[in-house]
Order: C-alpha cells, then structure tokens, then sequence
C-alpha cells in the first residue's frame, strides 16, 4: 500500500455479495477522486488537500459531466438527455477547464507542505500526489466507449492484490469509472475467472456518486455490476452547494457567509487559500461562461455578499471517509460529516439520502431531508479554518483537534430496563481545555424512541435503556468533545448498544 508508514487503525466494512457486513481493521480509507472540474469541484479539492494527511489518495482523475467534457476535437456534436443539461442544446465541447487546474493546486499545496509537516507528518508528498493524476474520459458526457489513461488506471487499481476497500468519489459522471468496469468485464467475463474476479471487485469497490451526472451508472453498473456497493448523495450535498443560503439553517449561514470567509480562509493563509473561489472575488475560469459569481455587479444581483460561499458539492463524499469519531464508513447509516443514507429496500447493496434519511432539524423543528449534512456545519467549518491556519502558523500558534475516548467498549449488549455507565475522556494536544456532549443520535439507531441521558455535560455519563426497547434494537449515544481553541475544534466516540 501507498504511503504506508502513514498508518492509523479504523474500522471499516464491507458490504459483501451477501448483502452482510463484514468488520476489517486496516489503514486510512484508500480513496480515488474523480472530477469534472466545476468551480465548486476546485473549491472542493483546495479543501480536500488540507486533509490529504488523514486519507489515503491513490487516484486523482480528470472525467467529464452532463455539464463539462472537453469534446473530441473533431467538430463532433453532442445533445445531452440528462435534464439538467438539455438547456446547453447541441455541442461540440462544454465549459471545459482543461488537464491542468489540478496539478496547479498541487504546485501551490508544495509550497505549503513544509508548514504542513509541522502540524502533521503524514502529509503526503507533493511528487507523490502528481504521480496519481491521470486523464479519463473526458470527450462527451457519459462517453465510456475509449479505454483511456484514467480508466486504465482504475481498472488496475480495481484489480490488485490489496483487499482494502476503493472508496471512489465521483464528483461528476461515473462514465471513467463505468468504463474501467466495462475493460474488466470484457476481459473476464467468460473465462473461469470471472466469478472470482467479479467477486473480488464487488467486495473492495464503494461508489460515492454525487447525483446522478450521466447516464452510465443507471445505464450500465448497476445492471452489470450490482453488487458494487453505492452511495448514492442526491440532495443532502446541497447543503455545501449553491443553494446553501436556502437550504442551511439561520444559525449556521454565518459560517457560510462573506465574514467568515475573508476572515479565516480566503486572506492572510497563503497563495492557495487565496484561490478559493467566492462570490465577488473578483476571480473569472475564462473557459466557463457559467461561473459569473465573481463579479461584484452579479454578487448584488443574487443577494449574495462579498465572499460569501460558492458550493463544495463534492465534499461530502470525503468528508464522509474522515475518522474523526463518528464511524460514518463503517455503515452509510451511522451518519457524520458526509451525510447518513439508508440502504434500499430492494437492492442491499445501494445506499441514499432522500425523506427516507430524514434527522430532525433542532433550529426548524421539523423532519429534514438535509439535516445529517447541515448538522455538522459549524464543525466542519471550524476544522477548515484550522486546517487553513496549519498552512502559514507554527504548531503552537494554530489550533489541533483533541483526542476522545470511551471507557467502554463502543459497541455493547444491554438489556431493557438496564442502567449503562458512560465513562469518557480527552486529550487536547494544546492545553486547551473541553467540554463534554453526550446526546442520541436517534435516527442512526433503529430504537425510535428518545433515551434520557444523565450528566449529559460531564465526561462521566449514564443511561437506562427503555423498558420498550426490544431485541435487535440499537441505540447510538455519541460523545461529543469540543475545546476552547481558536477556532474550537470537536471530534466525537459513538457508542452503539444493541438490545439483547
């Protein structure tokens, strides 16, 4: 494996052919992204690199969308069927932005690798990081037909001899993808190998699709390869995409808004946090007529602010893969920074969002489709301000997330009516000091009910489980531990206790 003195022990699981789950401890999650290259999608990736440091990266591959592909060069046209996208009409190449923006950010992360270091040593190196760029299929929206770099790339990847999960992040069309599945199949398929080959690919291969942006996993992966297993984010992303200002609750919009921007990423942290895009930044992508959000007359005409947030669509299929205590990739339903997601009633092996994921929004109080994203606003911005620090500040100028444990295994057997004692503790690795949070995450478990919890303040906690809970129930108790840093940071422990 790559990067391997880079270790930390998670857990993550499978979703096997069997439709069961299978407990493997092993390194960072290893992961693939896949880009169309949107403005959103650099804005995701200028993130993405700040937490380069907990993700094992091993593919960044440049793919096409409904809403960026390159052409072929040859005057061939393209209509789309895809609804959002049949307004651009018929044509020859569409908003593209080229092979390079990702390697430009990567020279920009080189100058800040040093400074990196002192606050992590497990930033991946910058020569590294280009060595894992590739070209995929880029001509046309959907175009799986061509063997390309990227495909070619996947498909080895697909193939070898590391049993660790591929988490592959499509932050637009699964048409790279499709087509390195496709080169696997037509090799294959046939031949006495296929039913261990098809196997072997299914057990290691998670998709993370952020909506649907061609047509080539509906109409060809999940026929031919159904047992892949899929997350399928297709609108709690929107909370981190442009209609967050709709969408996010009050409370939250400030983390999200102009002030907070300037202040903590966009100036004063270095040549590449001053690339984020915002609105009325005054920055243009030349090749994309679509991204107008940095002029200031457009800023006044959508009721924007001066660098308020754009869209990190993309985002949530790697927040998604972060350990940071909420064990949200060892089942898409535990819910975290990536979002929750419920398995599908007739295919075990794909997960969504959508009213059937709904948490209840505390601010609006009312059931919301968006809520497990948008709950975790305020965090996950203030972890990004501290990662943007870590670019310009020594260790001890800059804030570190503490570390948090539970006494108790985090996985228990109780019995209705039983009294469970909670013992947690931290570490904060700047002296700062913390404060304790236990609440129930109640629609992560599958007890509806509410469970009181005693001393829910204190590092010290209990609760009783209820007297209704039945056998097979579970109920997710999460620990959450916030310092007084600036900005303050939070990671979590969740304990699950299964009803016997």
């Amino acid at each position: 494996m790559r990067n391997i003195n880079h270790l930390y022990l998670s857990l993550i699981f499978l979703v096997l052919s069997t439709g069961t789950i299978e407990a493997q401890t092993t390194t960072k999650p290893r992961t693939i992204v896949t880009t169309d290259g949107e403005v959103d999608d650099m804005d995701s990736f200028i993130r993405m690199l700040l937490y380069a440091n907990d993700l094992d990266l091993i593919g960044l591959v440049y793919s096409s969308s409904e809403f960026h592909y390159s052409g072929d060069g040859k005057g061939t046209t393209f209509t789309s069927n895809m609804p959002w996208a049949k307004n651009y009409g018929t044509r020859t190449d569409l908003r593209w932005l080229g092979t390079s923006w990702i390697q430009e950010y990567l020279d920009k992360y080189s100058q800040y690798y040093p400074n990196l270091l002192l606050h992590d040593k497990n930033y991946p190196k910058p020569e590294y990081l280009k060595s894992l760029v590739k070209v995929g299929n880029i001509e046309f929206e959907g175009e799986m037909t061509k063997v390309t770099e990227g495909s070619e790339f996947i498909k080895s990847i697909l193939l070898d001899n590391n049993a660790v999960p591929v988490h592959v992040q499509m932050w637009g069309g699964t048409n790279t993808v499709a087509r390195a599945l496709k080169s696997i199949e037509e090799q294959y398929k046939g031949t006495a190998q296929w039913e261990a080959i098809y196997k072997k690919v299914c057990a290691k291969t998670v998709l993370y699709i952020i909506l649907d942006q061609d047509e080539t996993y509906k109409n060809y992966v999940s026929g031919a390869w159904p047992d892949v297993t899929v997350i399928y984010n297709q609108s709690q992303f929107w909370c981190l995409a442009y209609p967050w200002n709709k969408v996010v609750p009050e409370p939250y919009r400030p983390y999200l808004g102009g002030k907070w921007f300037a202040e903590n990423i966009k100036f004063n942290h270095g040549d590449l946090l001053a690339g984020y895009f915002l609105w009325g930044d005054g920055q243009k992508l030349v090749a994309d007529p679509d991204h107008t959000h940095g002029d200031t007359v457009e800023v006044r005409t959508k009721g924007m602010q001066q660098y308020d947030f754009i869209s990190e669509g993309d985002s949530p299929s790697y927040l998604y893969l972060l350990d940071v205590g909420l064990r949200s990739f060892e089942k898409p339903s535990n819910g975290g920074w990536g979002g929750r997601f419920v398995q599908s009633k007739t295919q075990p092996h794909f997960w969504h969002d959508g009213d059937e994921a709904k948490d209840y929004n505390t601010f609006d109080k009312k059931e919301d489709a968006l809520f497990p994203q948008t709950r975790w606003v305020e965090a996950l911005q203030n972890d990004f301000a501290a990662r943007a620090d870590w670019c310009i500040k020594p260790y001890q100028g800059a804030n570190h997330p503490p570390s948090v444990k539970v006494k108790q295994s985090l996985d228990m057997n109780v019995k209705a009516g039983q009294s469970v004692q909670l013992n947690g503790t931290a570490k904060d690795p700047d002296g700062n000091s913390v404060s304790y949070k236990w609440w129930q995450y109640q629609e992560a478990g599958s007890y509806n009910g509410n469970v009181r919890i005693n001393t829910a303040d204190k590092a010290d906690a209990s609760f009783r489980v209820p007297g209704d809970a039945k056998a097979g129930d579970t109920i997710h108790i999460i620990l959450e531990v916030t310092d007084n840093g600036v900005p303050a940071l939070t990671r979590y422990q969740r304990v699950i206790a299964k009803v016997h």
